[in-house]
């Protein structure tokens, strides 16, 4: 294990915000993972655990405590059940994947972190969420000081949800096992209605993996959802708030509210999400409240390629990061009645 003091973390963020950790220990094994999970537990050290840094927003001031950051690494294909070590770098897994010709996964491309943050977040996309590929989720649990091994429903997954968010400090996500689908070649069936669009296909056909996953690399380009030192549009955390899930009444009262602001002709995005529930879009909520792409003036601003990003212009720090996410949250209560919520995990720091 490499172990430094008052190390940086904002290097290790894709937002590259927030300040120091009084301790930063890198851990390359299943093995280093625990142990300095235990240590930290035994001491009483408060622990920040870090991985591809794609989903955390680090206050200023840093953390005091014991960061350990996951490199394990690990691929292991057996027919088409993939296992990934929670180091792995999600995307290029992806790849491989695609390459192997297998389908679950293929349109879950460009996403940044790592494998093991996958299920915590059940991590999903342009049609594909992992919790339709994840079979189990072999981790570490804190209060039983064992390694234990999860199954898809003992997961509890739900949209942007699982176990590992609802109660963070129990589990250490050490590996994940999925099932994916021989299909010939073939992608599973394309559902989200923009990637059909762009393959040029209906909703529910395959297409050739290759062609879905860089469909889905290009989309993402798009939007300045796929990493790129260069280009600030992409220091980010992807997008920073959740779609609301509201009850059917409360998504009238919502388009009344919008029929109210907007028009008697305008109308929402609505989509099914379970039983007396609809999902709206909370890039269109922030979009028609005023907070166009590129808006803001100082050194954090939404991104000029999509409303639903913010991001650091370079010179940012976490607090002006904060404040932008702040005025866009009060704007849209102001202006519909919904509260966003964030997305990305905040260390130190709350909205």
């Amino acid at each position: 294990m490499q172990e430094l003091h008052d190390a940086p973390l904002a290097p290790l963020t894709t937002f590259r915000l927030g300040g120091p950790a009084t301790r930063l220990i890198t851990a390359t094994t299943d093995a280093e993972v625990i142990a300095a999970v235990r240590e930290a537990d035994d001491a009483g050290t408060p622990l920040l655990l870090i991985g591809g840094g794609s989903n955390l927003v680090i206050g200023d001031k840093g953390f005091a405590g014991t960061a350990v950051r996951i490199a394990t690494s690990g691929f292991a294909l057996d027919g088409t059940r993939l296992e990934l070590a929670a180091g792995e770098v999600w995307t290029d897994a992806v790849a491989r994947t695609v390459e192997a010709g297998l389908a679950g996964i293929e349109c879950l491309a460009g996403i940044p972190g790592s494998a093991g943050a996958t299920p915590i977040q059940n991590v999903g996309a342009y049609g594909q969420e992992v919790s339709s590929t994840i079979t189990e989720v072999i981790a570490y649990d804190r209060k039983a000081r064992e390694t234990v091994t999860l199954t898809n429903a003992e997961c509890a997954f739900s949209y942007r949800h699982s176990r590992f968010k609802a109660d963070p400090e129990r589990h250490v996500v050490l590996r994940v096992r999925f099932e994916l689908e021989d299909a010939a070649g073939l992608s599973a069936p394309i559902k989200y209605a923009e990637t059909a669009r762009a393959l040029g296909v209906e909703p529910g056909d395959r297409v050739p993996l290759e062609a879905a996953r860089e469909t889905v690399l290009k989309l993402r380009s798009g939007k300045g959802m796929v990493l790129d030192p260069e280009d600030h549009d992409t220091w980010s955390a992807g997008s920073f708030f959740t779609n609301p899930i509201l009850t059917d009444e409360e998504f009238a009262a919502f388009h009344a509210r919008v029929q109210g602001r907007l028009g008697t002709g305008a109308v929402p995005p609505a989509y099914p999400a379970g039983d007396g529930h609809i999902k709206t879009s909370a890039a269109w909520l922030i979009d028609k409240s005023g907070f166009t792409k590129g808006y803001g003036s100082g050194p954090a601003r939404i991104s000029t390629k999509h409303t639903l990003a913010l991001t650091n212009r370079g010179e940012a720090t976490t607090e002006d990061l904060l404040a932008l996410a702040r005025e866009v949250v009060a704007g849209v209560r102001d202006a519909f009645g919904i509260t966003l919520v964030n997305e990305p995990v905040t260390v130190g720091v709350s909205l």
